[in-house]
């Protein structure tokens, strides 16, 4: 048994539990989150109480081989080394998340005092767009499906309701994102699918429009596109309705 869990009330081991379920879920745990009921950022539980029990979920982890790491600058509490392949990134959510991230990084390098940045679907739909990396409208379940697993993660958060009037819906994006892809990763990922967005107009192949249900296969993706989805990131549908969506449409 590990020192210290046997000092722990009822109501703290129940929490433990919670805690190290939602890290093999999802790996991250930022610092504050968004809360609509409050229109704010909040201090998030789970990481509160994984902050002050570091050390036993730091040993816990570590017996399966497992780091347990925090970034105190970012707010952010994370796994690293979980042995694990995960389910591929649909190719619209590994799209959206290389210009989320692009978008991050410029406005963090304009003026920001917080970690988090506030982004809209237009801005994002604009930035695909200029690095033509979409052929074609996408599908809304396509869309939604592509944002659940990005905000299962700790990428995004919506502040607005997700509905038809996609273009002013804003996007919160947690600094989470920084510890997924560096800069250097972003820019030759948005090249590789702009160019195979150009080889397909040249040969005629449709479009990039994938079915809701459909993901990268090995073959689909380089080695460069394969080192996008960290080994941790195994994907847990637990919590979400059958379309991938929670109860705020994403």
């Amino acid at each position: 048994m590990f020192e210290g869990y046997e000092e722990l009330n009822t109501q703290d081991v129940e929490r433990m539990q919670e805690v190290i379920r939602t890290l093999l879920a999802q790996t991250f745990l930022p610092e504050r989150k968004y809360d609509k009921k409050y229109g704010r950022m909040m201090l998030d539980r789970m990481y509160d109480f994984s902050d002050r029990h570091l050390e036993f979920l730091t040993e816990y982890f570590a017996v399966a081989g497992i780091k347990l790491c925090q970034d105190t600058e970012l707010g952010i509490i994370y796994l690293e080394g979980a042995d694990g392949t995960g389910e591929k990134l649909p190719k619209l959510a590994t799209i959206y998340l290389l210009l989320l991230k692009l978008i991050y990084d410029e406005k963090m390098a304009a003026v920001s005092s917080s970690v988090n940045v506030i982004t809209t679907f237009g801005e994002l739909n604009g930035k695909a767009g200029e690095f033509r990396l979409i052929k074609g409208p996408s599908s809304m379940t396509e869309i939604k499906r592509a944002f659940a697993i990005l905000k299962k993660y700790q990428m995004v958060e919506f502040l607005d309701v997700f509905d038809e009037q996609l273009e002013n819906t804003r996007i919160m994006i947690y600094p989470c994102i920084n510890l997924v892809l560096m800069r250097e990763d972003v820019n030759g990922l948005l090249g590789s699918f702009s160019d195979e967005v150009k080889d397909n107009e040249v040969d005629g192949q449709g479009n990039l429009e994938w079915s809701s249900e459909e993901t990268l296969s090995e073959n689909d993706m380089t080695d460069e596109e394969s080192d996008l989805e960290p080994e941790e990131m195994n994907v847990d549908e637990e919590g979400e309705t059958e379309d991938g969506t929670d109860e705020s449409g994403i």
